[in-house]
């Protein structure tokens, strides 16, 4: 019997998959635990409109990331801290801090954790954090730390 696999079973298939399998395990075990459908023309049709749907938005959130690389490359972040000896900081400025700044600053929500910052920044002057946007897009923020007054 054919089916549609609606979700990933151990062995047999992956979710979306469209595989044969024995009449038995398909009724009994399959089709029972709602983890397949059988593979009708309507159900084939369903799942075409799905992958199409899901590639369109995957489409789209590659636009939606390549723009806002563009915006985030033109901007720089601000932040101020008291520096100790040779312009080194008392302390450091974190991803935290940095994302929560963008997000005062420009209104431009970003996860804290899709920034690529090995170390914290720990000297003043500016310092280019990268910033995974999508597995395709990786903008790079300009992040001045300044002298706090």
């Amino acid at each position: 019997m054919k089916v549609i696999f609606l979700e990933d079973v151990k062995g047999k298939g992956k979710k979306g998959e469209v595989k044969e399998v024995s009449d038995g395990y398909a009724r009994n075990v399959l089709l029972k635990q709602k983890k397949a459908v059988e593979a009708t023309s309507a159900e084939m049709a369903k799942l075409r409109a799905n992958n199409k749907r899901a590639e369109e938005n995957a489409a789209q959130e590659l636009e939606d990331a390549k723009q806002l690389k563009e915006t985030l490359e033109k901007l720089t972040i601000e932040l101020t801290a008291k520096p100790g000896k040779d312009g080194r900081l008392f302390g450091s400025i974190t991803s935290k801090q940095i994302a929560e700044q963008l997000q005062k600053d420009h209104g431009i929500k970003i996860d804290k954790r899709k920034m690529d910052l090995k170390d914290a920044i720990r000297t003043l002057g500016v310092t280019n954090v990268n910033v995974k946007l999508h597995h395709e897009v990786t903008a790079v923020l300009k992040v001045h730390v300044a002298e706090e007054a």
